[in-house]
Formats: structure tokens, sequence, C-alpha cells
């Protein structure tokens, strides 16, 4: 990818002189989906696929940006010398220049511009964070030809601030922290409250991490995301009324049934319901993952499809039947829906001898059902962001 990416550099820019390259992880998340806004934990890993980008400074104050996934976009132009503000006129390069915007409101501003080409190996639209490992590069990419000094964690805070606050997605930290924190064969179990985490070794002796592409192409801005966090602050806020907590995260399964009814919103009780119960999921399943018990993790897993799909309504149809046949398929340990949902990908951990035939099973039944073939990837787990 490296030599696509400077080639698209080549071609767009005249030259390869001084140009650097560096790579952003995407990400899955194996459990705990839709609790990083709720103040719960969430087990994310880096993947070996990703955003690459070729950069060269310049010595005037524009900044020039190519993406070789929207070749139709063109280059898109800004000008460093006037204030950048959010518009649909960025188009992908909202997402870098969100971050460019992001760190001159942290006190760096850019003494002169650049422009870069960037690709990425990464589904659009696939739910496998995309958008976060585009902010975490160009955040990485600034700091190393800027000088500049933050950390990898200040990296995914500022990309979420960006996403928030530049291109309006309410996102929590999760992709972000995942892209910019990533570690070879490592998940990362993460307190989004206190943002205090740990590591995990991922030790699947003898099957896979297998995320399947539903082609349901989502977009979270335009999605109802943005709705379910406002439901889930509905409920919290009802149950601070009647208990002492600061986030959903906070309750266990049994406070939240006993206090449940101060949620006089049926709807908002099924959102807190699901941010409940899905953080005590995934802290369960790290401590299975840490007594090598595959069995029950993948049953956590299973149950958390179950609870995107009723209680939290992020799932569509289409990931239901790769989630619900994958159940039936001999050989696959768990599946479910995975990333911000309403399309996207499902992720299943999938013994190696059953690997062929949960392809052929899933196809078979999707093309069936829904008409289309589902797109499969064997993934690897990663490290963070680097400069190649």
């Amino acid at each position: 990818m490296k030599e696509t990416v400077l080639k698209g550099f080549e071609k767009v820019f005249h030259t390869t002189d001084g140009v650097k390259c560096y790579f952003a992880p995407g990400r899955v998340n194996l459990i705990g989906e839709h609790t990083d806004y709720n103040g719960g934990h969430v087990f994310p890993c880096a993947l070996t696929i990703g955003t690459y980008a070729a950069v060269k400074e310049r010595d005037d104050m524009k900044v020039r940006f190519y993406s070789m996934n929207f070749e139709n976009a063109g280059v898109i132009e800004a000008d460093l010398k006037k204030d950048i503000e959010p518009s649909n006129e960025w188009k992908w390069a909202a997402y870098p220049l969100g971050i460019v915007w992001t760190f001159e409101k942290r006190g760096k501003k850019l003494p002169h511009g650049f422009d870069m080409v960037i690709a990425g190996n990464i589904p659009n639209g696939s739910g496998l964070s995309s958008s976060a490992s585009l902010e975490v590069l160009t955040g990485y990419m600034l700091n190393d030809i800027y000088g500049f000094d933050f950390t990898n964690e200040d990296l995914a805070l500022i990309g979420q601030y960006s996403e928030n606050n530049f291109n309006g997605m309410n996102c929590g930290i999760m992709d972000q922290f995942a892209s910019a924190m990533g570690k070879k064969d490592n998940a990362i179990f993460l307190d989004t409250a206190t943002l205090n985490f740990e590591y995990a070794p991922i030790k699947l002796d003898g099957a896979k991490i297998v995320v399947t592409n539903s082609l349901v192409k989502h977009s979270l801005v335009t999605s109802a995301y943005n709705d379910r966090r406002k439901e889930s602050t509905e409920a919290l806020e009802a149950l601070k009324k009647v208990i002492d907590i600061k986030t959903l995260g906070d309750l266990n399964e049994e406070e939240f049934e006993a206090h449940k009814d101060a949620i006089r919103d049926e709807i908002a009780r099924k959102r807190g319901k699901h941010a409940v119960y899905e953080n005590r999921r995934t802290i369960k399943a790290v401590e299975a993952l840490k007594n090598n018990d595959l069995k029950t993790f993948g049953e956590l897993m299973n149950a958390s499809h179950v609870s995107l799909r009723d209680d939290y309504e992020t799932s569509c149809p289409e990931c239901d039947v790769l989630a619900e046949t994958a159940w039936t398929v001999p050989g696959v340990i768990g599946s479910r829906i995975t990333g911000g949902g309403f399309g996207g990908c499902t992720v299943s951990i999938v013994k190696d001898e059953a690997i062929d035939n949960f392809k052929e099973t899933l196809t078979k039944v999707y093309s069936e059902k829904v008409g289309k073939t589902p797109e499969f990837y064997v993934v690897e787990i990663g490290d963070g962001p680097y400069k190649l």
C-alpha cells in the first residue's frame, strides 16, 4: 500500500521528493457496543488494515487533499490563512481538516501547509472505523511533520473532539482510542468513564476473527446514532433521580432491574437496559478470555447481538441474517454486529477448520434472503499508527 499511495501522490502532485508516508489502523470491536458514551467498558482491537497517507510539506499556507478512494472528489483545497469552519463543501476531507482545526484550538498552529494523498483498505461504510483511522493518521502525521508533542492518547481525544464538533457526529472515544493505542495481538479493555485501560492478549488457539461485510453502508451522522445517545441520556437522567450514579456504566444488572421503573419512557428504558447489560457482558467477556474460556466469550458475543437487535435497535435485517446464520454453523464460537450499527459488518470467532463452511453457508443464505454476496475478511490484530 505504501507504493500505491506514493504512486498516487506522484500522479496528482507530480513529485515524490520529500514525501513521507504514514499508516493508522481501522478497528473491530469484539464486544461492548454503544457503551463508550454511556460510561461503560469496550473491548476493541486495531487491525492490520487501515489508512495510508503520503504527505509533503508546502512553503505556503495551503493544504491540499486527495483520496484514492474518492477520486471523483478531486483535489480538495483549504487555506490556513482563513478560518477553517465546518462545511459540507469539504466532503471526505472534513475528517483531516477537522484535526487541523482541533490542533489549532489546542494552540498548535501550523506554520505552513501540506499536500496529502490517502488510500485506505478499510471497506467504506463497513463500520470498521475508516473515519477514526483517518483522524488518528492525520494527527500522527501532524505531530511528526511539525514537531508537536501530543501523545497517542491525546490524538484519540483530539479525533473524538474533531468528529463531535467539526463533523457533527456525537461519537464516543472507542474508535479513535483503538486506532491510536492499538497493540499487535492484543485487544484493549477500556473503561470509557476514566480512560483506564489494559491490553488483553487475544489467544484464539485454532480460531480466527472473521469480519463479514453486509454491504449495507452506514452513515452514522445521518442515522439514528445521535438519537440513541439522546435516549440513553434520558434513561440516565431518570435513574439519577432515584440512585446516586454518574453514568449508566455505574450500574449492574440487579441495580438496573430494581430501579428501571423510574424510566417512564419505554424506549429510553430499553436503551438504558442495553447500556447496563452490555457493559457487564464486556467485563465478563474479558474475564472469560483471561481464563481461556472461549465458549463463554462466544455466548456473550451472541447475547450482545440480541440486545443490539432488540433493546438498542441498532442492528439491521441484513446483519441479523448474518449473525443468526453464523450461530447455526458448527465451529462458530460467537458472532455479532460490530460498530455503530445500521449496517456495516458482523464479527465472528470461527475455528480454523470451520472457516470455509462458514463462508459458504453465509454466502448461500445471504444470497437467498438478501440478494447480495457478503464479503469476508479474516483479520489480524495490529499496532497503532506509525511512520512507514
